[in-house]
């Protein structure tokens, strides 16, 4: 009897131990999400106001002039509606073709022996702590000698290299892929392409959704390289260029409804980019494998 006690009285201690650590949790998730979206608020509640009133200060409530400020951003002197087609090219080739590459080459690392091996991949690895800046001086003397300016080829073709993006799929790799279904592939006479094709990128499918995800975004949201290589055709520059061209402008003579409203217009496809691919995030990974 005296044990049965002692049993429920650690077992409700537990529990509330449980309940305690969940309820703290929850506290943290609930701040930690209100500051991340109360900016995103505040961006829509502004894009919906006259520049008169967003000068006036803040308000919490919407007003009325949404439809007015898009229309007023999408037929200025600045093609808005251009530079969103032009950042939804040049984003979703950079993510198709990182993550596709990437992993093909994370995929020979990780399914062949030969000589340097470690050498190269410690190489790899090397490169990812180059910032972009150290090296975009010769790389605009490249773009120029090549005269691939106010082109989209500058900004997409170099996105195949992502050691960033091989390195997450080498090491989703090294747990997701086993060698023996390799050698059963090869055994049952695939050749090399058809096995990376069919059986391990369906396998892969969740790592380079996530990784699609950020690329896209990083492509969408890039303005320093864009800026150095788009200088002469508005019509051949990203949002992210023509939103800094708005906002540079005399302050006194801004529309900044307008630059609010086109700021929320761009986050759209970056949203409708997530909900397409957050679905095969979490899913069956030897599935997919399987299927193909």
């Amino acid at each position: 009897m005296a044990k049965n006690i002692q049993v429920n009285i650690v077992e409700e201690k537990t529990k509330g131990g449980v309940k305690s650590r969940r309820l703290v949790a929850y506290i943290v998730l609930g701040i930690t999400c209100f500051f991340c979206l109360i900016w995103f608020y505040v961006l829509l509640i502004n894009a919906t106001r006259y520049h008169g009133e967003i000068k006036s200060g803040f308000s919490a409530l919407p007003s009325s002039y949404l439809f007015y400020n898009l229309k007023n951003a999408l037929t200025g002197t600045k093609p808005i509606l251009q530079g969103m087609i032009n950042s939804v090219i040049i984003s979703t080739c950079t993510a198709v073709l990182c993550v596709y590459f990437s992993a093909m080459t994370a995929y020979a690392i990780h399914a062949y022996n030969f000589r340097l091996k470690k050498l190269i991949f410690t190489f790899i690895l090397a490169i990812m702590m180059i910032p972009t800046q150290v090296t975009a001086l010769g790389f605009l003397q490249l773009v120029d000698n090549m005269k691939l300016n106010d082109s989209f080829i500058p900004l997409i073709v170099p996105s195949i290299a992502s050691p960033i993006v091989f390195f997450y799929i080498k090491q989703y790799m090294e747990s997701s892929l086993p060698h023996e279904l390799l050698e059963a592939a090869r055994i049952d006479g695939a050749g090399e392409i058809r096995i990376y094709n069919t059986i391990v990128l369906p396998l892969m499918v969740p790592a380079m959704a996530v990784q699609a995800i950020f690329s896209f975004v990083s492509s969408w949201n890039n303005y320093f390289i864009p800026a150095l290589v788009l200088t002469k055709d508005d019509k051949k520059k990203t949002l992210p260029i023509l939103i800094a061209e708005l906002r540079n402008t005399d302050y006194a003579n801004n529309d900044l409804g307008k630059v609010y409203a086109t700021i929320a217009f761009s986050i759209f496809p970056v949203i409708v980019i997530y909900l397409i691919l957050s679905k095969y995030i979490v899913g069956g990974l030897a599935a997919g494998s399987v299927k193909g």
